[in-house]
């Protein structure tokens, strides 16, 4: 009992008999009659009324994503409803109570958490993080870094706990951001800032001890994703491999560049190799004139410590804006384009609004899967392009790819360096990943030279250069695992 009378919970009203999905006639009555939600958050003794569209435009299945809220229908509502769903069908309200208790049995006889059959989403674990009060996010959080921080400073360090020690924070700053990410959208963009600054502030900080540990480490595929399956859902265990090869391509390329004699290679093979795929790009240049200075703004150059942990940042929260029920994009057909999409700009605007993330990682999240342009690709730059092309007809972006943020959003340059190196380890990791949805995985190589015809020589999507580093990267921890 509320102090708005009777309720009843909002999942039993909406979920269809035997779990086969939910109930989509009382969702479009619920959202055409504008039937409001009452929001409950218990722990600190919270109640609002919230219109539904906004909550499920949001995220579609957030009846079990609460983080800590738990969602009502007021009896005076619930009648409403059935009526009109009586009047549209003839139909009578759902049994759900047997179905409900059928999952409850068969989540509680898987025991261990290896032998539990992955789980799309963010996984039962996340329930726990979303429970946590904020202090305790926060706790969570800096006891990681503390940890990380011991290890950092180890002489002699034990791979294997190394790396299990980064799986475990990763993942866990994976789930407690989605959770209190969850938890800002029900509030107005200033209260949610403050609510989410202390997890922005602690997430940064041991992302920056990650980092350096991950950089002296370029660690073993096979173990590290031994350890990864350890967590139960399909999305955390992506952000968590993303994270963590993200981080260490950026190592890496980071050491090769350094080395006086890498550019100079790359400028001797560069016409023969790359110029052709970068005139694309800029044709208005004489092709001559394409060389890698006009690729890479200002000359390509090693990543600044500021910078690196600001992008490690983005590769960590790119997909905390991400429902549970959506997959990754495979490059295959056997996906909702439209839902894939709305993470982008779901991720892209929460982060944006709800948080204090720098910019620089806040970016990172929209722009991660713009393919230069491609009708294939998506997200917000595109857009914002074509308006500014609209409103200054004769601009034209000189460069490929600028380090710094400016010049991207003066159209200057046709991409930022973070998010074309995301895409490229965005996209292997779906096509490699153990648990794909909708073919087997590819092997490295396998997906190496996939990525090669169909998103650089069939159509130009990530970049030609970055890539080639990317599978020297690929190629030299293999050997470190052979």
């Amino acid at each position: 009992m509320s102090e708005n009378g009777t309720i009843v919970l909002l999942s039993k009203i909406i979920s269809m008999p035997e779990g086969k999905g939910i109930n989509e006639t009382y969702i479009d009555i619920i959202n055409k009659e504008e039937i409001p939600v009452l929001c409950i958050r218990k722990s600190v003794n919270k109640e609002r009324l919230m219109p539904f569209k906004v909550l499920y435009d949001n995220n579609e299945d957030f009846w079990h994503q609460g983080g800590g809220w738990e969602y009502y229908l007021r009896e005076e509502d619930l009648t409403k409803l059935r009526e009109k769903a009586a009047a549209k069908t003839g139909a009578v309200d759902f049994q759900i109570q047997k179905s409900a208790k059928a999952c409850e049995k068969a989540l509680d006889a898987e025991e261990d958490l290896e032998e539990l059959e992955v789980e799309i989403g963010y996984g039962s674990e996340y329930q726990a993080f979303a429970d946590m009060s904020t202090e305790e996010k926060i706790d969570r959080l800096d006891e990681n870094k503390k940890l990380l921080n011991e290890l950092l400073i180890q002489k002699t360090k034990d791979e294997e706990t190394v790396i299990k020690a980064l799986v475990e924070t990763t993942k866990d700053a994976a789930l407690i951001n989605h959770a209190i990410l969850e938890e800002a959208m029900h509030f107005a963009n200033d209260e949610a800032k403050k609510i989410t600054q202390d997890i922005v502030h602690s997430t940064h900080e041991m992302v920056k001890t990650s980092a350096q540990l991950v950089s002296e480490n370029l660690f073993n595929n096979e173990l590290l994703n031994t350890l990864v399956k350890k967590s139960n859902g399909t999305i955390v265990q992506h952000m968590t491999r993303v994270y963590l090869n993200g981080i260490g391509f950026l190592a890496y390329y980071n050491n090769l560049v350094s080395a006086s004699s890498a550019i100079q290679k790359l400028r001797i093979s560069f016409a023969s190799k790359y110029r052709s795929f970068y005139h694309t790009l800029l044709p208005h240049l004489d092709p001559d004139h394409v060389v890698l200075e006009h690729v890479f703004l200002g000359g390509m150059r090693a990543i600044q410590h500021d910078d690196f942990f600001k992008w490690a940042v983005g590769f960590l929260i790119h997909d905390i804006g991400k429902a549970s029920a959506i997959e990754y994009h495979e490059g295959e057909a056997a996906y909702d384009r439209n839902t894939v999409i709305e993470h982008v700009k779901m991720g892209f605007k929460s982060i944006m609004t709800k948080t204090n993330y720098p910019r620089e990682a806040s970016l990172i999240t929209g722009y991660h899967h713009e393919y230069y342009g491609d009708p294939a690709g998506y997200g917000y730059f595109r857009a914002y392009l074509q308006q500014y092309k609209k409103q200054n007809p004769d601009v034209r972006q000189d460069y490929c790819i600028t380090y710094e943020l400016e010049p991207m959003l003066d159209y200057k340059a046709h991409a930022y360096f973070p998010a074309k190196v995301l895409e490229i380890v965005d996209v292997y990791d779906s096509v490699t990943d153990p648990n794909r949805l909708y073919r087997k995985p590819m092997s490295p190589e396998e997906a190496l030279a996939m990525m090669r015809e169909e998103f650089i020589e069939k159509h130009l999507k990530i970049d030609p250069i970055i890539f080639d580093i990317y599978a020297d990267y690929i190629a030299e921890k293999q050997r470190r695992d052979g």
